[in-house]
């Protein structure tokens, strides 16, 4: 497992180099995006076929142009091996990185362990050196490659990259996952996971920076929701993975929600980030299809009650009760017993009864 660490450049008088850098990062990149674009145009226009640029074929191409831009050979290596990274997992072409303007994307400059140096609290790239915040948390000597990043307001930080491997879970317990609104999560023990809603605690100082005009404390209000969330998700998502051996999560369908008045609630929950946090930290991690979760019954299976909770009208209906075998239920509780119960049953020979999965995994 690759995790990152990050730490804040202190010297200001750094960020010019650092602009002027990526400005040359962004030229790398959006040739990759010509050169695509150009094999599609004359494979469409008739041209014999031929498969989409790898990352050696960029590379090869790149050959010697970090020294014309300014940059290092290494750091253009990155940019097209991130690249072809991002053209083989999206299956399209990326977009160009723009240096200017309003819509401009924010600097980025990767490198590899072979082209810096670190000395305590700095680092040194193409001979100047980048002081940085080390907050009582020191680099690891097994520091890998990185990359500089700009974040809102013309902040620059910089990532060191270091392999590590998953920890082992403290007990063998198997857990399913309901996400939600009121909740940010619903676990099968009956345990639940408040959501902090971050957007909504800060809703009315971003509504007053807004009618005021004021982009600065504007884009300082969106970088502090977004790390409080982040920061918030990386702890409760480490804490499920070190307690946890399996851990099921209901792949919930966000589409829906986000043309109904609950889409401001449901993007500030972050379900996206939950789930990506959860499957690169769990030794076990699954998702599994959540439809009619909430509305079967966890202890006899029956999807006919006339009690159960119906589509997004019946999402005011929190606890409910089984009118085949008489069971109460929380929706949520309910509803992440079921995906654990489905979880299992694809894990184990067909067969097997939800009762029984849903008995070994509470047992």
């Amino acid at each position: 497992m690759i995790v990152s660490y990050k730490y804040r450049i202190k010297n200001r008088s750094a960020y010019k180099a650092l602009q002027a850098h990526a400005y040359a990062v962004n030229q790398v990149w959006n040739w990759c995006v010509a050169y695509q674009r150009d094999i599609k145009d004359r494979y469409q226009a008739g041209a014999p076929k031929r498969k989409w640029p790898k990352n050696f074929d960029l590379v090869r191409q790149c050959n010697g142009v970090g020294a014309e831009l300014g940059i290092h050979q290494h750091t253009v290596q990155e940019v097209c091996k991130q690249f072809a990274q991002s053209l083989e997992q999206n299956s399209s072409c990326p977009r160009f990185r723009s240096s200017f303007g309003v819509g401009r994307s924010r600097g980025w400059v990767p490198f590899q362990k072979q082209s810096r140096q670190l000395s305590g609290n700095s680092i040194t790239y193409l001979g100047k050196k980048y002081r940085f915040w080390e907050g009582g948390r020191p680099v690891p000597e097994n520091a890998k490659g990185g990359a500089f990043t700009e974040e809102v307001g013309g902040k620059w930080y910089v990532y060191f990259y270091v392999e590590v491997e998953k920890r082992v879970p403290s007990s063998d317990v198997k857990i399913g996952i309901d996400l939600g609104l009121k909740t940010l999560a619903a676990l099968s023990n009956g345990h639940k996971i408040p959501s902090p809603r971050f957007f909504r605690s800060f809703e009315k100082k971003l509504g007053a920076a807004q009618r005021a005009k004021n982009k600065k404390k504007i884009a300082t209000i969106y970088a502090k929701i977004k790390n409080s969330r982040k920061d918030f998700l990386h702890k409760i998502t480490t804490k499920l993975a070190r307690e946890y051996a399996f851990i099921a999560v209901g792949n919930v369908k966000s589409k829906q929600l986000a043309k109904t008045n609950m889409a401001k609630s449901m993007y500030d929950a972050g379900w996206f980030t939950f789930r990506d946090m959860l499957k690169y930290k769990s030794l076990g991690y699954i998702e599994v299809d959540e439809s009619f979760t909430t509305q079967t019954c966890s202890c006899c299976g029956s999807v006919e009650s006339s009690e159960r909770p119906r589509g997004i009208a019946g999402l005011s209906k929190r606890v409910w009760e089984c009118s085949k075998c008489g069971a109460s239920h929380d929706r949520d509780v309910n509803a992440a017993r079921n995906i654990l119960a489905r979880a299992l049953s694809t894990q184990r020979p067909v067969g097997e009864s939800q009762q029984r999965a849903l008995a070994g995994a509470t047992g």
